[in-house]
């Protein structure tokens, strides 16, 4: 049982990098970076599943899923991508389709 919710977790988790890739290419910045955070979150749950062999906690805080999951290597990308898990203005303090750029996106990679 545990093993198949991985993989569903998993396989959302790789679903969401193939429409992030689609959003960047047709330059929807915002959703594809949105888009990046939810497949992160998802693998990172479908890790924790297979680690702990429990249900992860509820949450979109990429940051503490990889403290609770000792994912020091990867931690500096968490923090980076931690906060696009909106798409509300109020949540984002700026209209967030207005407010993504490539060079924000590209920028994710090189920080």
């Amino acid at each position: 049982m545990i093993r198949e919710e991985a993989l569903d977790w998993w396989n959302e988790a790789k679903h969401n990098i193939r429409r992030a890739r689609k959003n960047y290419e047709i330059e929807e910045y915002s959703v594809a970076a949105f888009l990046c955070h939810q497949a992160a979150e998802k693998a990172l749950k479908a890790l924790y599943i297979i680690k702990k062999e429990k249900l992860p906690p509820r949450g979109h805080d990429l940051v503490k899923l990889g403290r609770l999951l000792n994912a020091n290597e990867i931690m500096n990308e968490l923090k980076i991508l931690n906060p696009h898990y909106t798409r509300s203005p109020n949540a984002a303090n700026t209209v967030p389709s207005e407010a993504y750029t490539k060079e924000i996106i590209m920028s994710f990679s090189s920080g």
